[in-house]
């Protein structure tokens, strides 16, 4: 229950890594935790994220991608830089513009991020609450293996775009 205090958002496979503990142990005992309201759970894009009972709804979704490293850099290019076009964004990160368009569509949902026309029409990516969410950036720092899975992800991206492309 600490861990999860303490790493709000955590998903499973993360909790079984950090414990080191087999995964029906950590299973069994996130049961019970949820199951007495000591610990919260959501399943979230494919992981199921866990929380302390207090944590409110957008804190919750902030970091179910936060801690994605994609999401993060988005995010963390936008504190930087303020409302930026995607393509730019796509651009800076070396990700693939659907990699982009997948997490920012996530964010646009958990309401971090919203789009805006300029005044030419052009869409940007904006923060919608940018010192909540630069607070919650600082907090999240992915593991390792988190940053490998996220790293072989892009990898895959890139390799099936350029495959597309030719």
């Amino acid at each position: 229950m600490l861990r999860v205090h303490t790493s709000p958002g955590i998903h499973f496979n993360e909790l079984v890594r950090v414990l080191d503990l087999a995964p029906g142990q950590v299973q069994y005992h996130l049961k019970r935790l949820c199951s007495s309201g000591a610990v919260a759970d959501e399943q979230r894009y494919g992981r199921t994220h866990y929380y302390p009972p207090e944590c409110n709804a957008w804190r919750r979704g902030a970091l179910s991608l936060l801690r994605r490293e994609t999401a993060g850099d988005i995010v963390a290019h936008l504190c930087d830089r303020g409302p930026t076009r995607p393509q730019a964004i796509a651009d800076d990160l070396d990700i693939a513009r659907s990699t982009l368009e997948w997490h920012a569509d996530h964010l646009i949902e958990q309401d971090i991020v919203v789009k805006e026309r300029d005044e030419r029409n052009h869409i940007a990516l904006t923060l919608v609450r940018p010192t909540e969410t630069v607070r919650l950036l600082r907090e999240v720092s992915p593991s390792s293996p988190a940053l490998m899975v996220d790293r072989f992800t892009r990898l895959t991206d890139r390799l099936l775009e350029d495959a597309t492309d030719e």
